[in-house]
């Protein structure tokens, strides 16, 4: 019953909020494609990563992805919008800088990436772009985490990653669905990749391709997500990391996450021996004294008799590292999984090559 209530009010007040919402975006983006409101060029190249609804399609793997495969070659600036940072406007990245200085995401890919490339967070794109510039002269490409929808930019490409089991051309406009944008702005993209696939066969891949019907010149790809080792969060306090394989039916974990969709994380940490206990908390969390309280509380409920542990994702990771509230006695007890996009179908080196070949023509283009 309260089920039933709780659809009729969604559809009598989120979808008509969703319509409005749709119709302003619609508009928005024909204001741009009409040349009534004018999106900048840069004479560097500018690679967008984006997506059309709302959290855990990838943004942020595929991201670093790519800086992996190019910042060899090019001299590398990454700019974000810094979400859900305590600041505000042009934040450089430094050796100083915490979560709350720059964002969960940025701070995990300067790291990452320390020394390789250069890293700030604005919310105004063409602003960042200009003080990174006059900053570090030399950087010859711009990768914008999470700006599809920052049209004031004109990227030299834009990826667009989508969910294999949250395609966007059956979703709703917010609030009433996830999209925040237009599946027809889809059309926009250079490249799209539909993220955490499953196994799959040919007629999976056709299938998927007729549904986005997308342009020839538009190439799509597909990715999953590979796990990896255990990693300690407090690595000074922790003396032993286990394998997941070697865990038992007799030992537990406690899978704590603050992401978007931790449906796939839980999955795989399921597909173990060990009993798995869930507490999710909102993407991108602020982690609260309280809820450090009720993580111990739920640890401690853990059954003794066996291993027993902490296990999140890298990026809540970041948070929990930087937490000066996490419990000195669950320490050497938390860790994190990282993940790494793995390309569908030996896609890896197509999908490489068609950046390097998207980057050289612009590059013949400006020359």
């Amino acid at each position: 019953m309260a089920k039933k209530r709780s659809k009729i009010l969604s559809e009598l007040i989120l979808r008509p909020i969703s319509v409005v919402y749709g119709a302003a975006v619609w508009l928005r983006n024909k204001f741009y494609d009409w040349g009534w409101k004018k999106s900048r060029s840069f004479d560097i190249p500018v690679i967008v990563v984006g997506n059309l609804a709302v959290g855990g399609t990838g943004k942020t793997p595929h991201t670093e992805y790519i800086v992996s495969q190019l910042a060899g070659e090019y001299k590398v600036a990454v700019l974000s919008r810094g979400y859900k940072r305590l600041t505000k406007g042009f934040i450089l990245a430094s050796t100083t800088s915490s979560p709350d200085d720059i964002g969960d995401e940025p701070y995990q890919m300067y790291n990452k990436f320390l020394g390789k490339i250069k890293l700030a967070v604005c919310e105004d794109r063409c602003f960042g772009i200009d003080r990174l510039r006059e900053i570090y002269p030399d950087i010859n490409l711009v990768i914008l985490d999470d700006a599809y929808q920052h049209r004031r930019v004109k990227p030299t490409i834009s990826v667009v990653t989508m969910e294999y089991n949250r395609m966007p051309d059956i979703d709703k406009f917010l609030p009433y669905g996830r999209l925040r944008d237009s599946f027809d702005s889809l059309r926009r993209a250079t490249m799209v990749i539909v993220t955490k696939c499953p196994e799959m066969n040919p007629l999976d891949f056709r299938l998927v391709k007729n549904r986005l019907n997308l342009y020839p010149s538009q190439h799509l790809f597909f990715s999953q997500y590979a796990y990896g080792n255990m990693q300690s969060v407090f690595p000074e306090f922790s003396t032993y990391i286990p394998y997941m394989t070697q865990l038992t039916e007799a030992d537990s974990i406690l899978c704590v996450t603050g992401i978007a969709n931790p449906r796939p994380f839980v999955r795989y940490l399921r597909s173990f021996k060990a009993k798995v206990k869930v507490i999710h908390f909102s993407d991108h969390h602020r982690f609260e004294k309280h809820d450090l309280d009720l993580i111990a509380s739920r640890y401690n409920k853990l059954s003794d008799k066996a291993r027993r542990m902490i296990v999140t994702t890298e990026k809540d990771a970041v948070r929990f590292a930087n937490n000066p509230y996490f419990p000195q006695a669950l320490k050497s007890c938390i860790f994190y999984i990282p993940i790494e996009v793995q390309f569908v179908n030996f896609q890896r080196e197509n999908f490489v090559q068609e950046l390097r070949d998207e980057l050289r023509h612009v590059s013949q283009a400006t020359h």
